[in-house]
């Protein structure tokens, strides 16, 4: 395929405004991995430096996502997380009609002092830094997409067992159940955007250069015992939070 030159119009221009009208179109679809630049080069017959300048064009815009090392994909529809008093990650994302997929990157039980987050958990969690917390980190995904990084931290001594039955869970909720927490609800939520590190860029599959939302939080049983500290970090550019009244 030749793009013909339009007069005071560059090709780049061109191209992208063509990929943006195929995706319109339905050519390709939400969340589908675009033809490499070498592919798109030899389609339009043009060098990768356009190419590459045209996807440049389509991802500023929001139109598509560029990935690290994967490639370039249509941009995916933002999904609402609505932040309430009982927010639960595999309803959240099984409202979508996605399948909720959680990965755990780290669980261990270590003291308190240890952990980066330490005077702000310890606050939350009301214990000093030389007691026994466990600390469970995880990706969670809707199908195959990366929503949500999060850390979790669980005084130790007030839930034995827990490291094991957040092990063998997928869901937290189902852990908490199986060492007699039955219900819990979110205390307080504070919310901060900033840009991503280079290891929640790679985990979650976004751009440095989009911005992550971070939410910290204190969940508690109806009595008022502490369960869990989290921090969890959303894309942006996927995920948008809502506070319900």
């Amino acid at each position: 395929m030749t793009i013909e030159w339009k007069k005071g119009e560059a090709l780049w221009s061109q191209i992208a405004g063509e990929v943006a009208r195929d995706i319109e179109n339905g050519v390709y679809h939400k969340g589908e991995k675009l033809p490499t630049e070498a592919q798109f080069a030899a389609q339009y017959e043009v060098n990768r430096h356009t190419i590459r300048r045209a996807l440049e064009e389509l991802s500023d815009a929001r139109i598509i996502r560029t990935e690290h090392g994967r490639g370039s994909f249509v941009t995916e529809d933002v999904m609402d997380y609505r932040i309430g008093k009982r927010p639960r990650f595999s309803e959240w994302i099984r409202s979508y009609k996605r399948e909720p997929i959680g990965e755990i990157l780290t669980i261990e039980e270590v003291t308190l002092g240890s952990l980066p987050e330490a005077e702000a958990a310890g606050q939350a969690l009301r214990l000093q830094p030389d007691e026994k917390i466990v600390l469970l980190e995880r990706l969670g995904a809707a199908d195959d997409r990366p929503v949500a990084l999060s850390r979790h931290v669980f005084p130790a001594s007030h839930y034995p067992g827990i490291k094991e039955a957040l092990r063998q869970n997928p869901s937290i909720t189902a852990a908490l159940a199986e060492v007699g927490v039955t219900d819990y609800t979110r205390q307080w939520t504070r919310v901060c955007a900033r840009m991503p590190d280079v290891r929640e860029a790679r985990l979650l599959r976004m751009a440095r250069t989009d911005a992550l939302l971070t939410c910290e939080a204190l969940n508690a049983t109806p009595d008022g015992e502490v369960v869990e500290y989290c921090t969890t970090c959303y894309p942006a550019p996927r995920v948008q939070l809502v506070f319900e009244a």
